[in-house]
């Protein structure tokens, strides 16, 4: 009797994509919120850097595959105050200069900004609560039409001037500067779209006397949490992924 046919190996399974995000982290409760699945999803690594605590000189501005600058309660221009503040800008102008993937919020926003040679300095009001930004033209036509319509959460009083070589992608009627980008590799936004929920009840008492002294009524804030929230997740989600998508192609 002839020996049974020797069953083929099956194919090996293929390999996943592995890529690193290193995450420039200025506070502990300001973290990547509802964009930490996204990048999981999308074959990241994470990794987070304690700007105020750990050796920035042993950062490599280059070597991940995408740098997330994340949020915080100083000011860019508060090098004085935060030395390590002035390491980090110049992790950025490293970056920026070798057109590596960057993804800025807020005060990350801020930072690139600063990087790129644009002045940053406090704004006419102290914005606490969920606004809508307006895309431009351009803006419309990328993944920041997820949020247009779409009230997100502000929690800023400082501004800063559009850096030349950059694209203005949003504004709002009190900051005409609300996000920007350089090619598909580097965003800035300075609205807050990672913030979940959770995020926003912690803030919401550890800034007791913030919204005290801006005559804000937390429970006012939390009733726009309660309408908005929602709608604000599944807006982030959907920009997040789709810009993370453009860094592929």
């Amino acid at each position: 009797m002839s020996a049974a046919p020797t069953a083929a190996a099956p194919d090996a399974a293929p390999v996943a994509v592995t890529r690193t995000a290193l995450v420039l982290r200025h506070d502990a409760t300001i973290h990547l919120g509802n964009l930490e699945p996204v990048l999981h999803e999308h074959g990241y690594t994470v990794d987070y850097v304690e700007i105020l605590s750990d050796d920035l000189a042993e950062i490599d501005p280059t070597a991940a595959d995408l740098v997330v600058v994340l949020g915080g309660e100083m000011g860019a221009y508060e090098t004085d105050r935060f030395p390590a503040l002035a390491e980090e800008i110049t992790i950025l102008q490293n970056r920026l200069a070798a057109e590596r993937p960057v993804f800025g919020v807020c005060l990350g926003a801020q930072l690139m900004a600063n990087a790129l040679g644009a002045r940053v300095y406090p704004g006419p009001t102290n914005e606490i609560g969920f606004r809508t930004v307006e895309p431009t033209g351009l803006g419309a036509a990328g993944p920041l039409r997820h949020v247009a319509g779409v009230p997100v959460l502000q929690w800023h009083s400082d501004t800063f001037d559009l850096p030349e070589g950059v694209t203005r992608l949003a504004g709002s009627p009190q900051y005409g500067n609300e996000a920007f980008a350089i090619g598909n590799w580097a965003l800035a936004v300075q609205f807050h779209p990672e913030v979940t929920p959770a995020m926003h009840e912690v803030w919401m008492q550890a800034s007791a006397a913030e919204l005290a002294a801006a005559g804000l009524d937390p429970e006012a804030l939390r009733a726009e949490r309660e309408l908005y929230a929602g709608t604000m997740q599944d807006a982030s989600r959907a920009s997040f992924s789709e810009w993370l998508d453009g860094l592929d192609r």
